[in-house]
C-alpha cells in the first residue's frame, strides 16, 4: 500500500474518533524503520485506546495486517505500526513529556548519526522518570 493511502487511512480512522492535535513527520532519511510517523492525542487512556482499535480495525478492512500494537487498554500511549506509517497516540501528558515532534525535527538526516543521537536522547528521558 503506498504512503500517502496508509496516511490517509490512518487519519481518518482517527478523526472518525474525534482524535486530537493529528500531525505527521517525514522521518524518512532518519531511519530505516519507517517513512511516516504520524502522532495524534486522545483524551483518556479509554480514548486513546479505541483510537489505535479503530486504526487496526480499518487497517484490516483493507486488507492490511498490523506488523505491531504496542500498549493497549488503559495506556496513555498506544503504537500502532503500519510498516511505511507509524502511528503513536498518545494522551496529551505522554505526548508533551516525550515530545516526538521535537526530537523527530531536531536529528540530522544522516541515519546512523539520527539514530545514535535519538538512542542518547531516549535514555536519558527514561533515566529522568
Amino acid at each position: 500500500m503506498q504512503i500517502e493511502t496508509l496516511k490517509t487511512l490512518a487519519v481518518d480512522a482517527l478523526e472518525e474518533l474525534k482524535a486530537r492535535d493529528i500531525t505527521h513527520l517525514d522521518v524518512a532519511k532518519l531511519t530505516d524503520v519507517t517513512d511516516l510517523m504520524i502522532i495524534a492525542s486522545g483524551t483518556s487512556t479509554r480514548h486513546v485506546s479505541a483510537l489505535a482499535q479503530n486504526l487496526v480495525e480499518k487497517a484490516k478492512e483493507q486488507g492490511l495486517q498490523p506488523r505491531g500494537v504496542e500498549g493497549g487498554a488503559n495506556a496513555d500511549w498506544v503504537l500502532v505500526d503500519l510498516g511505511d506509517v507509524v502511528v503513536h497516540v498518545m494522551l496529551p501528558e505522554a505526548r508533551a513529556l516525550y515530545d516526538l515532534e521535537r526530537l523527530w525535527a531536531d536529528l540530522p538526516a544522516d541515519s546512523a548519526l539520527a539514530h545514535d543521537m535519538l538512542r542518547e536522547r531516549m535514555d536519558g528521558q527514561v533515566t529522568d522518570l
